[in-house]
Parts: structure tokens; sequence; C-alpha cells
């Protein structure tokens, strides 16, 4: 069955036994979250939703440990090229076939940290279940098409105010995408984006039909 492991701030694995693992945003180096050590990590894919260090992190590092391709937006995925890893570029609305199902690039309302990039979140098939990593990004209306285009198992939302989403506005994002189930990221690592998960799980489970799971650094959930 697969499971998603949260490892701090924006930080994910999805992965099943025997089967491809997924690795999302790995900031693992001066995280103060961190749940795992850089050399842990043995991905075959490394997904990158932006440029800024809280993202991008350790990936081209631990892609290039692994051999692992780094799947992101053009000018990333060029980046990765030009540092001698394997990498597969696409861009926003544009889906692709992997072994494991499939990967589409979303829009995300945030700065890409690259010259003449964007953000990006994902939405991904992995043997049959569906994730959306929503990257950084402010509350958008066409999430609710994002909803409507694929049924998802879970998403993944931001929820720490400042830079992305606050909770309210996440709440709102979580009735639009109406996944079964949602948790949240990138709060409290520093003072700066501190929020409450209590808080978003009881308005996600009296406003949507989601259930919203907390997990600590290091936890896993079985989807």
């Amino acid at each position: 069955m697969p499971e998603v492991t949260f490892l701090g701030h924006a930080g994910f694995l999805l992965r099943e036994e025997g089967k491809e693992t997924l690795l999302f945003d790995p900031f693992i180096s001066g995280n103060p979250q961190a749940a795992v050590k850089t050399e842990d990590l043995k991905p075959d894919y490394v997904l990158v939703s932006h440029g800024h260090a809280d993202h991008l992190g350790d990936a081209y590092e631990i892609a290039g440990k692994n051999n692992a391709t780094v799947i992101s937006t053009a000018e990333i995925a060029s980046q990765a090229g030009e540092k001698d890893l394997n990498a597969h570029a696409q861009h926003l609305g544009g889906r692709h076939k992997y072994p494991f199902g499939s990967v589409k690039l979303t829009l995300a309302f945030h700065g890409s940290g690259v010259p003449g990039g964007h953000a990006c979140g994902f939405v991904v098939d992995y043997y049959g279940k569906t994730v959306y990593f929503a990257g950084d990004t402010g509350l958008f209306g066409d999430m609710k098409l994002i909803g409507e285009l694929d049924r998802l198992d879970l998403a993944l939302l931001p929820i720490g105010d400042n830079f992305t989403m606050g909770i309210d506005d996440a709440v709102i994002a979580a009735s639009y995408l109406r996944a079964k189930a949602v948790i949240p990221y990138h709060y409290n690592t520093w003072p700066l984006i501190e929020a409450d998960p209590q808080e978003f799980k009881q308005k996600v489970e009296q406003k949507t039909d989601s259930e919203c799971i907390i997990l600590e650094p290091g936890g896993s959930h079985a989807l």
C-alpha cells in the first residue's frame, strides 16, 4: 500500500515497498524540522516545486547520489541537466507518464526562485492513488478545477501564512479540492510561519468532507 512520509517543512516521500520512491522538495540540510539525513534518502524521482532554498534544498545532491530523475519546470530541469543530473522537464498544465503512473504540473502562485521560471504544484498518480502537492502557493480559484479533473486521495497543503496560504485560505482550498484526506505542511519551521495544525484540522473537518491528518516530521500516512 502506498504511503506518504512527512520529512519536515515541505518535504515528503511517496513510496510503496518494492516500487519507485518519489521525493518532494527535499530541504534537509539546515532544516530545523528535518526528520532524516540526506544519506538516508534513496529516491528514484525528485520532484521540485520551485527554486527557493527551503524547497530546492538538497535536491541536486540527493538526485546525483542516487541516479534519480529530477522532475520540475523547464528552468529547474535545465539547471539539473547542467549539473549532469537526470532530469525531465514539464510545464504548467502538462502531464507525463512514468513507470509509476503520471505527474501533472499545476499552477502555484508564488515566486519561482529561478530566472524566467514559474513555481508549480504536482498532481501525481502513483499506482492508482492520486496525490496533490500544492508547493508554495496562495489560494486560487482554479483549485476547483484540480479537484474536478482528478479525484484526489490526498492533498498536501501549506498553512503557515506570510509566504503561502494561511489556515483559513487553506481550508477554502481543501473545500475546492475535495480530497479524501488533507495533510498540512510549511508551518512552525520558524516563528514567522507559526500556525496551529489542530485549528486547521478542526476547520477542515467542520467545513469540508475531507479528513485532516497531522503528521509530525518522520510520521507516515497510508493511502
